[in-house]
């Protein structure tokens, strides 16, 4: 029988996208507020890898990443996506814009071999968590290197994302 463990180290992050860069400050303002400091802010990345968004959210979306918590829990990642999905409801309420969908906001966590997603979205690839939530595997530390996997969004996939995430992972390794 194996010997059960405690969880390994984790960081959390929140990604988030939206072409109101006055949304992405009001986001980390919150993020602060309620998860404490943030250790890394990512500059705005150009979010041009898929047109799926256009429609609810507009055009020349920025996408930016905050990495907090080098002493995260990962069983609070489902009850980390039910917060944020209340906060892009509350920023579509809260300020004038007429797109259907200003902000997106996608928590999740890194180990030093994983950078997990949560969704609301099931997929063959994702683990039910609970509460309509699920977990993706969107990179694998591999070879020195984040590497995708054959589902990991394109956006993920770029070398800029991955060298953002490979320093976010060298603050938990020295820990």
């Amino acid at each position: 029988m194996g010997e059960v463990k405690k969880h390994p180290k984790c960081m959390r992050f929140v990604a988030a996208f939206s072409r109101h860069p006055m949304l992405l400050d009001w986001l980390w303002q919150r993020v602060r507020a309620t998860w404490g400091p943030t250790i890394e802010v990512s500059a705005p990345f150009p979010f041009s890898e898929s047109a799926y968004y256009q429609s609810s959210m507009g055009h020349n979306l920025l996408k930016q990443f905050a990495v907090l918590d080098l002493d995260y829990d990962p069983t609070d990642l489902a009850d980390n996506k039910i917060l944020t999905n209340e906060w892009e409801s509350e920023a579509k309420r809260s300020f004038e814009f007429t797109e259907d969908r200003p902000l997106n906001i996608d928590p999740g966590y890194m180990s030093l071999t994983k950078i997990v997603l949560a969704s609301t979205k099931n997929r063959e690839h994702r683990i039910y968590l609970q509460n309509g939530i699920y977990a993706e595997v969107t990179l694998a530390f591999r070879d020195q290197q984040w590497k995708p996997m054959e589902w990991t969004y394109p956006d993920y996939q770029r070398a800029d994302f991955r060298e953002f995430f490979f320093h976010a992972r060298k603050c938990l390794l020295s820990r």
